[in-house]
């Protein structure tokens, strides 16, 4: 038996590692801007935060540099990004074990949808899924808050209480907290266990493997 009738996985960091497709995205990216990249040593300063964010706060974008930096970035994603990603190990079985207990599951992330969805599609996890949820091409519908609720009204309008978002950085725990849903924080990922304990996170898995014995 499960807990939950619904749960919601963030991509970067909880399916896929991701990180370096999305350093050289920002690098190829900057330069078509002309602009100096910043320091992308740290994943966890651009790896969880809305991409819109990324390039206001990290990059020192203004409004009009971040309008169109977003489809230069999506270009090079199509390119280097998408192939980039590789599923941590275990994380298929903790697909498949919800599965077999009739949960309904969702990809929630703050990534473009369309993205998201080609990155399902390259690797081939598709089938474990009952919704691919992102932001639109605007730009918003970015913070896990608003993401959340959508993919549980994808899911059929699963009650929060019912739901748990499975993520790596305290953006995913401050969105879960925001929207009544559990919450739990995985320690392979891009962010940091302080940060997510600061925003209320209690409940952590080191590997994906894990993730089951809070789930069954």
């Amino acid at each position: 038996m499960t807990k939950y009738d619904a749960v919601l996985f963030d991509l970067d960091g909880t399916i896929s590692d991701s990180g370096e497709g999305v350093r050289k995205c920002i690098q190829l990216m900057m330069d078509d801007l002309g602009k100096p990249c910043p320091g992308l040593s740290d994943f966890s300063a651009f790896i969880g935060p809305p991409l819109t964010q990324t390039f206001r706060n990290l990059c020192g974008l203004n409004e009009d540099e971040v309008a169109r930096a977003l489809p230069i970035y999506r270009d090079y994603y199509d390119v280097y990004g998408k192939t980039a990603n590789r599923l941590y190990d275990g994380i298929t079985d903790v697909f498949t074990a919800l599965r077999e207990q009739g949960v309904k599951t969702a990809i929630c992330t703050s990534k473009n949808e369309r993205l998201a969805r080609d990155v399902v599609d390259f690797l081939q996890i598709g089938g474990y899924f009952d919704a691919v949820c992102g932001s639109r091409d605007d730009g918003t519908r970015k913070e896990k808050a608003d993401l959340i609720p959508y993919a549980l009204h994808s899911l059929g309008d699963i009650p929060p209480k019912r739901a748990v978002l499975i993520g790596d950085t305290f953006y995913d725990t401050r969105g879960a907290t925001a929207t009544g849903v559990d919450f739990i924080g995985v320690l392979y990922g891009y962010g940091k266990k302080e940060l997510m304990e600061e925003a209320g996170a209690g409940i952590f898995a080191a590997t994906p493997k894990d993730l089951l014995n809070f789930l069954l």
